[in-house]
């Protein structure tokens, strides 16, 4: 008679599908909204995460641009960060200098916050303007679900 072989089951490992880097995209969730005095009324939302609004009323292109390194900082790099500003450079109707200010900034917010992605918002219509540059309410309403449907759908 053989003698009897019990086995026991093989061992049953959890292996974790959780994605490492979770935690670094939950972290960088923020948004950042940085403008001239187009953003003073624009109240926008995120599923999950907060958003921080800098309004810089009266400001260039070039201003909002020194601006970005202290904010950018301070917000610990947000996962977007939303460029509303030019206005007050449209004035002096000098496209090609807008053009190279705009870059400049862009350049600027990548350099700080490599990762974010960067949304840029130029003038909004005269039709929602309450002044000559400023929103209206309703348009700062429109900008606002219009930025908030955005930052929902990256």
């Amino acid at each position: 008679a053989r003698p009897r072989v019990t086995t026991s089951p093989p061992p049953v490992f959890e292996i974790s599908t959780r994605n490492c880097f979770t935690p670094l995209r939950e972290s960088e969730r923020d948004a950042v909204i940085v403008g001239d005095s187009i953003v003073r009324h624009v109240r926008a939302t995120l599923a999950e995460g907060k958003v921080h609004t800098h309004c810089f009323p009266g400001v260039c292109v070039l201003d909002v641009s020194a601006q970005i390194p202290a904010i950018l900082k301070a917000d610990e790099s947000p996962g977007v960060v939303v460029l509303l500003t030019g206005v007050n450079d449209t004035t002096q109707r000098q496209m090609e200098t807008l053009k190279r200010d705009f870059r400049s900034l862009i350049e600027t917010v990548r350099s700080t916050t490599p990762a974010a992605t960067i949304i840029v918002s130029g003038p909004l219509p005269t039709l929602f303007r309450a002044d000559v540059l400023d929103p209206s309410r309703v348009g700062a309403e429109l900008l606002s679900d219009n930025i908030s449907r955005t930052l929902h759908s990256i």
